[in-house]
């Protein structure tokens, strides 16, 4: 067996369920927080969870359409804080990555999961840089940059960024359930301008387009009762961006919403929960897991309505090997009063079964 999967099988072990007195103790979301940067675009390794999410549309010299994302995850499981060996599961480290070929209909998609151990696997703070092996997303000079090589593809991209920080909720403290600990600390970067190599054949292919950058933080982001959440990040082709999200219980109704709109003036305003509605409009079901998905949504958001409809239904990814999940994340197209007018993407999570987080 090879180091790295070694390591993976430990740190898939840590983040079984532990008893509750290993799962007490992490700080919550403070409402007030100001977040400071560069220092914060780098780890909190006190909170229990942690992710750094890019998520982009490409196209090549043809006008050929990619979409992809690369996620790393941090986890503190609190199982072997005092454990002086190296080996210890103090961190874990997580990632996903996929393509979605919109000429094939088609999404390739891998995983992995390691602890942060030596120099296998990693999160550094005061600076974005995540790492498993090869595959790693950090900050480089004024953007970013991600590398992924995985089974079935490869990605090779530069993400300049072209706006300021857009912090959601209130001024970075995101509330997620009525309950004020059931919040995180979030900011997003929109509108990234991308450059680089995907690969999925043996000759790489020169892309260009635009992503978007989510970092998050929380110890306790699922309110009781909620089994999943809808989120989508749009890059609107005037310059603003939109981010909204809906946590739902298990009978699919609303239990906590929020919405925050950059508009092309660089205005800002954050939604509250009556003010965003994700109204399904299609659905589509899974022949892998039988779940269905409501791929094709109306969001409102304000006296705003957006048309969110995917390049192709089947962008399902099975997670189970690293954060234990199935849920659906797909590169979609964006409408408003019938005319298009932006371009991000939709997650739909609990769908396949309630998450745990």
């Amino acid at each position: 067996m090879k180091r790295r999967d070694f390591l993976a099988l430990g740190a898939l072990a840590a983040l079984r369920p532990q008893p509750a007195a290993a799962t007490t103790g992490y700080p919550a979301a403070q409402p007030g927080t100001r977040l400071v940067f560069p220092r914060d675009h780098g780890a909190h390794p006190e909170f229990r969870t942690e992710w750094w999410y890019l998520t982009g549309q490409l196209a090549d010299g043809a006008g050929r359409g990619y979409g992809f994302q690369v996620t790393f995850f941090r986890s503190r499981p609190r199982v072997a804080e005092d454990n002086p060996s190296r080996f210890a599961a103090r961190q874990l480290v997580l990632a996903h990555a996929a393509l979605a070929d919109a000429a094939r209909g088609q999404l390739l998609h891998d995983q992995r999961a390691a602890r942060a151990v030596f120099d296998l696997a990693g999160t550094d703070l005061g600076t974005t840089r995540a790492w498993i092996g090869d595959w790693r997303l950090e900050r480089a000079g004024d953007g970013y940059a991600a590398q992924v090589a995985a089974r079935d593809f490869r990605l090779d991209l530069r993400c300049a960024v072209t706006q300021p920080v857009l912090l959601q909720g209130d001024d970075g403290y995101s509330r997620k359930g009525p309950g004020a600990r059931q919040a995180s600390h979030y900011y997003s970067l929109p509108q990234l301008a991308v450059s680089g190599r995907v690969g999925i054949g043996p000759a790489p292919t020169e892309v260009t387009g635009r992503a978007w950058l989510d970092h998050e933080w929380s110890s306790e982001i699922m309110a009781p009762g909620a089994v999943g959440w809808d989120w989508l990040g749009i890059n609107l082709d005037d310059g603003g961006a939109l981010m909204a999200f809906v946590m739902r219980d298990a009978a699919g109704a609303p239990l906590w919403a929020a919405a925050t709109l950059r508009d092309a003036a660089g205005r800002r305003t954050a939604f509250p929960p009556a003010d965003v509605r994700f109204t399904p409009r299609r659905q589509w079901r899974s022949p892998r897991t039988g779940a269905r998905y409501p791929v094709a949504v109306e969001v409102g958001v304000g006296t705003r309505r957006f048309a969110i409809e995917p390049w192709f239904d089947d962008q399902e990814l099975d997670a189970r090997a690293s954060t234990g999940t199935i849920y659906w994340e797909g590169a979609v197209r964006v409408s408003e009063d019938g005319r298009p007018c932006g371009s991000g993407y939709l997650e739909l999570t609990g769908y396949a079964a309630p998450l745990a987080l």
